[in-house]
This record gives C-alpha cells, sequence and structure tokens, in this order.
C-alpha cells in the first residue's frame, strides 16, 4: 500500500497521542500482558512528520513489534480489540497488519479480513493478497458478494477496484476488467447505497482505461430495477461529462436539446478569493414533448503560466415539459484547494447541455 497522500493535516490526526493511548488502553484491557509504554514509544516516534496512512501503518508495525506472539495468536487479540476501537478508520491498523504479516496464511488472512472491514474497511489490505494471489483472490470475494453483512459485500467490490485512491493500481484488473466483472455483476442491483456506491466508483474507474467495456456492459443490464440504474447513472458520470453520446443515452439523455437559454449571468463580473459567484439562466423549452436534459458547467481556470485547465461540474439533470421553462441557479465559492490553486485572470464558463456546449460566460479572479 502506498505510504504517501495529500490528506489534508488535520485528518491525520485521527492517529494523535490521545487515539495512542486510546489504542494501548484497549489492548491492556483484552490482552493484560501488553506492553503499552513500549507500544507508544514506538508508535509515537516522529509522529509529527507522518502522514495519515503512513500514520495507519505505523500503529501496526508498534502492535507488531510489542506482541510477543505467533502471528495467528496475535490475530486472536487483534479480534478481540477490533469492536473497542473508538474509530472506524482507526480500525483499518488492523487489516493493514494482516496486509502485512500475514501474507504466508491466505486463508487465515483472508479469514481476519472479512471480519475486521465490518468495522472500518479491509480495503487497501487486500490488494496486497490481490496483488500476490490474483486468482484465489478473486475467487473468494466472488463468494463474498453473497455475504448477509454489506460490509462483506462492500469489500469485494472496493477492495477490486483497478484504481483506489490512497492505493496502489491493480495493473491486471485494470488491464483486464472482465477479471472483476462477476463480482460487479452480483452486485449491480444491491440494496445497501454503500455497496452501489463502490460498484459504480469500480466501473467509473475503469471508464478511464476501458470506456467501451463499461458500456457493452451497462448497456447489457436491465435498468428497471432502480439499483442498478442508479448504479449505471454514477458509473458513467465521467463519460457524462464529457458529453459521451452513449452514456449520456444510457440515462435517457442521449438526444440534442431543443431549449434555448435566457437571461445567462455569472455574477459579479469581478471577484476575489474567498468570494462567490453566482451561474444563473433560464432554460426554455422549444418544443411541445417532454426532454431528458442533463446540465453541466465548465469552468476554465487559468494556471500560473497563463493557460487554462478546464474542470466540468455536474450542474442539473431533470425532464423539462414541452413548451415550459425551469429557472437554473448555482452558487460555487472561490478558494484554493490542495488539488487547485486560483491565478489572476478571465475564468470562462461553459455551459453544456445533453454533451453538446450551448453558450459561454465569464468571470474574473483578482488576487
Amino acid at each position: 500500500m502506498s505510504t504517501t497522500d495529500t490528506a489534508a493535516p488535520a485528518l491525520k490526526e485521527i492517529f494523535n497521542a490521545e487515539r495512542l493511548q486510546h489504542i494501548a488502553s484497549e489492548m491492556s484491557a483484552v490482552y493484560p500482558a501488553f506492553k503499552a509504554k513500549a507500544f507508544l514509544k514506538h508508535a509515537q516516534d516522529g509522529l509529527a512528520e507522518l502522514s495519515v496512512m503512513q500514520r495507519m501503518a505505523r500503529v501496526s508495525e508498534s502492535l507488531h513489534a510489542v506482541l510477543p506472539l505467533d502471528y495467528e495468536d496475535s490475530l486472536d487479540v487483534l479480534r478481540e480489540l477490533a469492536p473497542r476501537l473508538n474509530s472506524g478508520f482507526v480500525s483499518m491498523c488492523l487489516p493493514h497488519y494482516v496486509a502485512i504479516y500475514g501474507g504466508h496464511a491466505f486463508d487465515t488472512s483472508m479469514d481476519a479480513l472479512k471480519y475486521f472491514t465490518t468495522f472500518g474497511s479491509s480495503e487497501f489490505a487486500i490488494r496486497h493478497f490481490l496483488r500476490s494471489d490474483l486468482e484465489r483472490s478473486l475467487e473468494l470475494m466472488h463468494d463474498w458478494t453473497r455475504d448477509e453483512n454489506h460490509h462483506v459485500r462492500r469489500l469485494a467490490s472496493e477492495g477490486s477496484r483497478p484504481r483506489l485512491p490512497w492505493s496502489f493500481r491493480l495493473e491486471a484488473v485494470q488491464a483486464d476488467p472482465q477479471l472483476a466483472a462477476g463480482i460487479l455483476d452480483r452486485l449491480k442491483a444491491d440494496e445497501s447505497l454503500y455497496v452501489r456506491k463502490s460498484v459504480a466508483n469500480h466501473l467509473n474507474d475503469v471508464t478511464k482505461v476501458h470506456p467501451e467495456w463499461v458500456l457493452d456492459t451497462i448497456e447489457g443490464w436491465s435498468l428497471e430495477n432502480k439499483h442498478t440504474a442508479w448504479i449505471a447513472k454514477h458509473a458513467l458520470r465521467s463519460l457524462i461529462k464529457q458529453g459521451d453520446l452513449r452514456a449520456l443515452t444510457v440515462i435517457g439523455a442521449g438526444a440534442k436539446a431543443e431549449v434555448e437559454l435566457l437571461d445567462v449571468r455569472v455574477e459579479p463580473a469581478v471577484v476575489r478569493l474567498g468570494e462567490a459567484i453566482t451561474l444563473s439562466f433560464v432554460v426554455k423549452s422549444t418544443v411541445a414533448h417532454k426532454q431528458r436534459l442533463v446540465i453541466d458547467y465548465a469552468i476554465d481556470y487559468v494556471k500560473a503560466n497563463g493557460g487554462v485547465s478546464r474542470k466540468v461540474f455536474k450542474l442539473k439533470t431533470f425532464s423539462l415539459s414541452g413548451n415550459s421553462a425551469k429557472p437554473i441557479l448555482l452558487r460555487q465559492k472561490i478558494v484554493n484547494f490542495s488539488t487547485r490553486k486560483h491565478h489572476a485572470g478571465s475564468h470562462n464558463v461553459t455551459i453544456s447541455i445533453n454533451g453538446m456546449q450551448v453558450t459561454n460566460a465569464a468571470f474574473n479572479i483578482l488576487l
């Protein structure tokens, strides 16, 4: 697992000194011989410089450093610890322990990951087993799609995502999405939103490399089931933003929009960091029949070198009755993020409907 990330400083404080003390106290409760002081000394060494994922790994390493037990006996203790931890994210140090120290015991380790995922998630840890024994791991995860616990079902889809954030890529699944297709097919109508989001995200990952495969797959599904239809819409979100006709057709918006936009405004015309712009307009139908409309907008952000970088945002999806009109209003704050820094200049705003660019406006940023 990658131990680098771009997490905000506050996030890594999930593993602060107080939390480490909590882990030590709960470990002492389930295993009285636990060397709490040695654990804390090991875990806190250089803690300030570590990212959230590095801190999670450090907890696993510190537990291993002070537990005088073999792997299987250590797992017995950690199984007792899991329900006592006061954070689902923190509990992910336990499947990480399995990933780092349990590669030699496939069956025992996979059973432990199945158990630990119910308290947080084993999505990062299971990827180590997928990388080392892909066929065997996928076969077991395929069986998990029928588990009564939605955390376990989600692990089957989330753990096998080819491009899971904060983790290494699964090159084999990225090259051949058919490898995990059985998992996705079994979960395509899952009643749990938690699971459906994972299936959609998995498929959206695949659209980055194999868009036609995803479209072929979804076009082969019956979208009469509302859960399957929800997955299809969210799985195709990147292609829909790109105006892909097949993707738009899947969600009923493949036809050219017969509309006109009135009173298009971006206000104020000049904005500073911390302030907000308001995008407003009226969508007016020019035909008598109902239309399904997908409206997106894009901002061409000015870069440091004077060029631009376009970012597409979802705005609204709705059905517009014939010869009717609908007002649209959006407010967006102009603030810097770790992934985007604003620069002075004119920023073009493009409105697209059903994949077709309809009109443009602009605003200026002053620093």
